[in-house]
């Protein structure tokens, strides 16, 4: 081939090219617009084991487990939103479901293992070999900063898990955790023979070294002077007065309830006091003898389970509208899968990630109840299917995240959520 039949043949073939790059996007909608919202703080409730949502949020005709017959374990009764319902056991969230939508299309293809849909639920991503990804809460600080300087911004009441860590992110967006309501985190805790005399004595002391000691910057030491800098700063009486429950109202603290509802008040004094992210976890009070993790005969007293949910967030919800606070503040309930409308030999369910629900609450969104549908026993989607980058984009569009931008692990590209599109209608 001659050379100006080379040139000829390469400038045919690029702009062949060309015009097949840019044929999609020409008959293509255009790009839709960035979604962002108003809140400042969430506030995610982890139902750890798996929450069954044809027994709570996404009810259908009664089962029974005795005759094999699949279906609902409840009733169902209606709520404030027309044709919507819930589960008989949340009566009082159906007084406040105008407040709600329960996103009843979720899904994703991980049902048999408790670790891997956790993961998934909290990273938004399937586990890798190679890359450590950030969980919901720690991506979130990482966009948004704290919303306080003198409190930390990602708060974990429960136990640490490097599903709820900051992976690629860093130390510096990770969380701080206690499992105990009444007491704050043990790590910021002073003995009480550290007098305020003494703590005043030993950070002048640590000043001085640090004014004598050569300037460096290294990142990994600059992030543990930053970390000391912070617990300083929060190991004092005035931070620590928000885990001192006693300071609210006996009838308050009576209408949040049990433990997991002294967890939802510390939630609320956590965002009053500037916490960006909050999980509280409910995988803790066994009150059934299996927590959300039905199978067999731990159905028989899931109800428990339900009506301490139900009180406690649902007093959340009027707690934070009360105090003006309820726009500001997003409410997410996750699980890691839901559970199938037929029972197992002992009467309980199995798992389910083909559809199951997940809540949100309250942060400014246009509520409507319920959204998503599917088929008349909760099984597969009838309509608007819900993706967990979805579900994550959501979030982040409704705490003014850039959900389309990417950040970096190393030299590698990692979409902030997978790609995923928000619920327009919730933003309208």
């Amino acid at each position: 081939m001659h050379d100006s039949t080379r040139r000829q043949f390469l400038a045919s073939g690029m702009a062949a090219a060309g015009a097949l790059s840019v044929a999609p996007i020409a008959r293509g909608s255009a790009p839709q617009a960035l979604l962002q919202g108003k809140a400042e703080h969430v506030i995610s409730i982890w139902l750890g084991g798996g929450m069954g949502q044809i027994d709570t949020f996404d009810p259908k005709v009664k089962g029974d487990p005795k005759a094999k017959k699949p279906g609902s374990y409840y009733d169902s009764i209606d709520t404030v939103v027309d044709g919507v319902q819930v589960c008989q056991h949340l009566s009082s969230m159906a007084k406040v479901m105008d407040r709600v939508t329960a996103v009843r299309t979720v899904n994703h293809g991980v049902i048999d293992e408790h670790a891997a849909a956790t993961n998934r639920m909290h990273t938004g991503r399937a586990i890798s070999g190679t890359v450590t990804y950030p969980s919901l809460g720690s991506l979130i600080v990482h966009q948004r900063g704290p919303a306080n300087a003198d409190a930390p911004p990602y708060v974990l009441i429960g136990y640490p898990n490097v599903t709820r860590g900051p992976g690629f992110l860093g130390a510096k967006y990770g969380y701080l955790y206690l499992t105990e309501t009444g007491r704050g985190p043990a790590g910021l805790s002073r003995p009480d023979i550290i007098t305020p005399q003494r703590q005043s004595r030993r950070e002048r002391f640590l000043a001085s070294l640090r004014n004598n000691a050569e300037s460096t910057a290294v990142p990994e030491l600059v992030d543990y002077e930053a970390a000391i800098q912070q617990s300083m700063k929060l190991s004092g009486p005035e931070f620590n007065r928000v885990f001192h429950l006693d300071g609210e109202p006996d009838e308050l603290r009576n209408r949040y309830g049990g433990e997991f509802g002294q967890r939802c008040l510390l939630s609320r004094r956590l965002v009053e006091r500037g916490v960006r992210f909050i999980e509280v976890s409910h995988n803790l009070n066994f009150l059934n003898g299996s927590g959300w993790d039905v199978h067999n005969s731990g159905i028989v007293n899931q109800h428990k389970l339900i009506e301490e949910m139900d009180t406690a967030v649902s007093t959340l919800i009027a707690d934070l509208e009360d105090k003006n606070l309820l726009d500001k503040t997003l409410i997410v309930i996750t699980s890691e899968f839901g559970r199938p409308p037929e029972f197992d030999s002992g009467g309980g369910r199995g798992h389910q990630g083909s559809t199951f629900s997940c809540v949100l609450a309250g942060g400014g969104l246009a509520h409507c109840g319920a959204w998503g549908e599917t088929d008349e026993l909760s099984k597969n989607i009838v309509a608007d299917p819900v993706s967990v980058p979805d579900f994550f984009a959501t979030i982040c569009g409704c705490v003014g995240v850039d959900y389309t931008k990417h950040l970096y692990a190393g030299d590698r590209p990692v979409p902030v959520t997978d790609q995923g599109t928000p619920i327009a209608r919730l933003f309208s």
